[in-house]
């Protein structure tokens, strides 16, 4: 809030070089003094007489000047902005809102300094704990502000007043654009596990947000879009909207193949993630070591392809020479019929020291 201090004695600073109402030089000169005496309130501490001095003659000079002319209004706008600097410095959030609501009425200021006022006034409601208040004024500026810099970030602000009122529906409209821009943080992240988690039908909700997804939209956009429905327990939507990222080109690397992969055995396609990593297998995209092969095997046995989850099963227990994937790989075969194979690998097992081998291989004697 300290950081919001100096931005409001600098607009009026430039408001009174700049403002479309000449001032008279009185008054430029009062204003200026106390802005500077507001500058010089020491951080982090403040001098309670001299705020209250500040406060009582920006709002005696503001109700002098408020029905007088243009200039006179465009000054007592001012006078209320400096009110409202000195209160924040003094922690009164909603009578420093209230001098910035005043400051919005006078009839001489411009329309981008209102707006700037506006996103002040539902700053400071928010402070104040003031949350429908604070909501009705960022759905004002930011029905008015598209293009601003500052919309995503009063947008979020707007999307979490919502949602501690519990007004979801109205949280998703606000924040359904701001997912299809991606770049999303972690606690925007999890801010929209929530609205949509509470949405009603939340599925069909996430359904129309990944719907939303384009060519054009940009890699963070897919990322998160799968992220959402992997936390809201939508493996297979995850996995679809990873897999059409990545045939869009996407998403190229490694890891990100990796994570198709992952997920593609997370939501019941596990033939899909067994192609990928023979594919990636093949083209040296990922190692062929003990990690990868397990990763294989698993998918294939999943998806019960016996000819390929049986090579995959092999190739592990060869890689690794351990005694448990050799009995795993016997185990497999035998359950699939294939008794040579079982036989052969359960031999292995049990001469590398597994004690289970040697009872699988009971199963073999004449």
């Amino acid at each position: 809030m300290q950081r919001w201090v100096v931005i409001v004695v600098l607009s009026a600073l430039s408001v009174v070089a700049h403002a479309n109402e000449p001032l008279p030089g009185d008054i430029v000169r009062d204003l200026n003094g106390l802005q500077s005496q507001l500058a010089e309130q020491p951080s982090g501490e403040v001098d309670d007489d001299v705020l209250n001095r500040i406060i009582s003659h920006a709002r005696s000079q503001s109700s002098r000047l408020a029905s007088g002319n243009r200039a006179d209004q465009w000054a007592s706008a001012l006078y209320h902005q400096l009110a409202a600097s000195a209160l924040v410095r003094q922690g009164d959030h909603l009578a420093a809102a209230d001098e910035l609501a005043s400051a919005q009425q006078r009839p001489s200021v411009p329309n981008s300094q209102i707006l700037r006022w506006l996103r002040d006034e539902a700053s400071l409601r928010r402070a104040g704990n003031q949350r429908p208040e604070a909501i009705t004024l960022y759905e004002q500026w930011l029905t008015q502000s598209q293009g601003s810099p500052h919309y995503d970030e009063s947008a979020w602000r707007l999307i979490r007043l919502l949602a501690e009122e519990e007004r979801w529906d109205e949280a998703i409209e606000w924040l359904s654009p701001l997912l299809q821009k991606g770049g999303l943080t972690d606690t925007q992240q999890t801010l929209t596990t929530v609205v949509i988690r509470n949405t009603e039908q939340n599925e069909q909700t996430l359904g129309w947000l990944v719907d939303g997804l384009t060519a054009q939209s940009e890699p963070d956009a897919w990322r998160q879009a799968a992220g959402l429905a992997q936390q809201m327990g939508q493996a297979g939507v995850a996995a679809g909207v990873w897999e059409m990222a990545w045939q869009l080109g996407k998403f190229t690397s490694a890891e990100d193949r990796l994570t198709l992969i992952r997920l593609h055995l997370a939501g019941g396609t596990p033939a899909r993630a067994g192609e990928h990593l023979d594919a990636a297998i093949e083209e040296g995209v990922v190692a062929r070591d003990e990690e990868t092969l397990r990763l294989l095997a698993g998918a294939w046995q999943q998806a019960r392809h016996v000819e390929k989850a049986l090579s995959a099963s092999r190739a592990l227990a060869e890689s690794t020479q351990k005694a448990e994937d050799w009995r795993q790989y016997g185990q497999l075969a035998y359950r699939w019929g294939q008794d040579g194979q079982a036989e052969e690998a359960l031999i292995k097992a049990a001469n590398l020291g597994d004690d289970q081998a040697g009872q699988w291989l009971s199963n073999f004697e004449k």
